[in-house]
C-alpha cells in the first residue's frame, strides 16, 4: 500500500477467512497482528502458524471469524512509535487502519477491531491501545517489551541506530503510560479488554509483572497468564490459542 507519511510503500500480510470469498456481503471484525523488533509482515504466516491455528479455531468455533492484518514494521527503521524521521505511528492510525477498512469487508468500529502484538509489538499495541481507546476494543501484549533493556547481550547499544530504537521504546515506557494516566485516561482504558501474556523464563517478565502492577493500582481490569516458556517462538504460537478466542469474546460482546 502507498504511505504519503513515510514517502514509500508498505507491505503488510493479511489473513481472510475462508467464508470470505463465499459470503461477499458480509463484513468481519478486525485483529491487527504485530511483529516483533527485527521481524516483518511475514512473520506470524511462516514462524507463527497463523493461517493453520486460526482455521482450525474458526473451524471448532472456538473463536470468530476475523480479518488478521501484518503490518510491516521492520524494514527501514524497527519502530512502532513515531520520531521526526519516521512517523509510523501516524502512518498506523491515518493510513493503514482507513486503508484496510477501504479495501477490506470490515466492521469498522470500536467493538469490532483488536490488537495484538509480540515483544516490541506487544509494547506497540499496549501504546496504541492507550493512545486510542475508542479504536481497539481488545489489546493482548504477547513478552511485551515494555521499557528499554539496557543488558540485552545481542543488542549493540554503542550502534546509533538500535540506540535510537532503544530509545523510542523508553519514551513510551508502558509502565509509566499507565501510571501517569489522567482520571479521564484511565476511565478510557477501562473501556479496552486487556490480556498480558508472558513466559516465567522472559527476560520480558519483570517488565510485564511491572506492567500488570501499574494496572492494579490503575483498578484497570484485566486478563494475565505466566506460563512455561521464553522469548519464542514457540511460546507465541501457542499464545494465538489465548488470543483469537480472547479478542473474538471482546467482538461478540
Amino acid at each position: 500500500m502507498p504511505s504519503d507519511i513515510l514517502n514509500l510503500e508498505r507491505e503488510y500480510a493479511i489473513y481472510l477467512p475462508a467464508t470470505y470469498d463465499k459470503n461477499v456481503d458480509k463484513e468481519y471484525p478486525v485483529l491487527y497482528l504485530l511483529h516483533g523488533g527485527g521481524g516483518s509482515h511475514t512473520d506470524w504466516a511462516k514462524a507463527g502458524q497463523l493461517q493453520e491455528i486460526a482455521n482450525q479455531l474458526i473451524a471448532a468455533e472456538d473463536a470468530s471469524e476475523m480479518i488478521v492484518v501484518c503490518p510491516e514494521a521492520g524494514k527501514d527503521f524497527m519502530n512502532y512509535f513515531n520520531n521526526p524521521d519516521w512517523r509510523y505511528q501516524d502512518y498506523f492510525f491515518e493510513e493503514l487502519i482507513p486503508y484496510i477498512d477501504t479495501t477490506y469487508r470490515t466492521k469498522s468500529d470500536k467493538q469490532h477491531r483488536a490488537i495484538a502484538g509480540l515483544s516490541m509489538g506487544g509494547g506497540a499495541s499496549v501504546v496504541y491501545a492507550t493512545a486510542h481507546p475508542e479504536l481497539f476494543a481488545a489489546a493482548y501484549s504477547m513478552s511485551g517489551y515494555f521499557y528499554r533493556h539496557d543488558n540485552l547481550f545481542w543488542i549493540n547499544f554503542n550502534d546509533p541506530v538500535q540506540k535510537k530504537i532503544h530509545q523510542l521504546v523508553e519514551d513510551n515506557n508502558c509502565v509509566k503510560l499507565i501510571l501517569e494516566g489522567t482520571p479521564e485516561q484511565v476511565e478510557a482504558w477501562k473501556s479496552v479488554r486487556w490480556f498480558v501474556d508472558c513466559g516465567d523464563d522472559d527476560f520480558t517478565y519483570d517488565a510485564n509483572v511491572a506492567f500488570v502492577a501499574a494496572l492494579r493500582q490503575q483498578q484497570i481490569p484485566y486478563q494475565l497468564r505466566i506460563r512455561d516458556g521464553g522469548h519464542t517462538w514457540e511460546y507465541w504460537t501457542s499464545a494465538l490459542y489465548l488470543a483469537l478466542p480472547f479478542v473474538s469474546r471482546s467482538f461478540e460482546k
